[in-house]
């Protein structure tokens, strides 16, 4: 199926649950022949904020959830003692709904493929701000590639849509001494979605 044909089936959900259907029985890509299930999204944004991942790894592809294992967990920590909310009240999704075997990058193909249904996402969330989390993420939702150091500590907008990339928490694992970075992103898009900073 070509992209601008998913993207008219996109459109046609009018709701995330009707979204989340058209994913789970998408088979655009090789990627489908070799998940265990599509990894849609979760929370319940109710905050107006979402957090945009590239895809899936092992354990999302196993539990269908995203950002399980270490980096969720420190995910959540950035949620819930960094911007003080619970991980319910923001939304959570990847740039590709299928994990990709070896959890190697998606390729530009698969990316391009899976747009339409991120796409949708956004409208039917309606986010105030969305921070991609990593190079991957932030360049594609932005349409650039350039290194996450020159696209970090700055609003960007994205179809009228402010957007505040900062890294991924898979990278915070390996290099703890950006993690000072990434609170500074995060009391940005706090500032951004009208929500107060936080003491250090």
């Amino acid at each position: 199926m070509s992209p601008e044909r998913l993207a008219v089936q996109a459109k046609g959900a009018s709701s995330l649950e009707e979204l989340r259907a058209c994913v789970a029985e998408c088979t655009a890509c090789a990627l489908a022949a070799t998940r265990t299930q599509t990894v849609f999204g979760d929370g319940g944004g109710a905050r107006r904020i979402l957090f945009v991942g590239e895809g899936p790894g092992e354990q999302e592809d196993r539990q269908g959830v995203p950002f399980v294992g270490r980096a969720g967990a420190l995910l959540d920590d950035i949620i819930t003692k960094g911007m003080g909310l619970r991980r319910e009240e923001v939304y959570i999704a990847n740039v590709v709904k299928c994990r990709p075997p070896e959890n190697r990058d998606p390729l530009p193909e698969e990316k391009a493929l899976c747009t339409a249904w991120l796409d949708r996402q956004i409208e039917l969330l309606d986010p105030t701000v969305i921070i991609p989390l990593g190079r991957h993420a932030a360049g594609h939702i932005l349409g650039v590639d350039a290194p996450l150091g020159r696209l970090r500590g700055k609003v960007h907008d994205h179809r009228g849509r402010k957007v505040v990339p900062t890294y991924h928490p898979a990278y915070l694992l390996r290099s703890p001494h950006e993690k000072r970075k990434t609170w500074e992103d995060i009391q940005l898009a706090m500032e951004v979605a009208g929500l107060p900073r936080r003491g250090a």
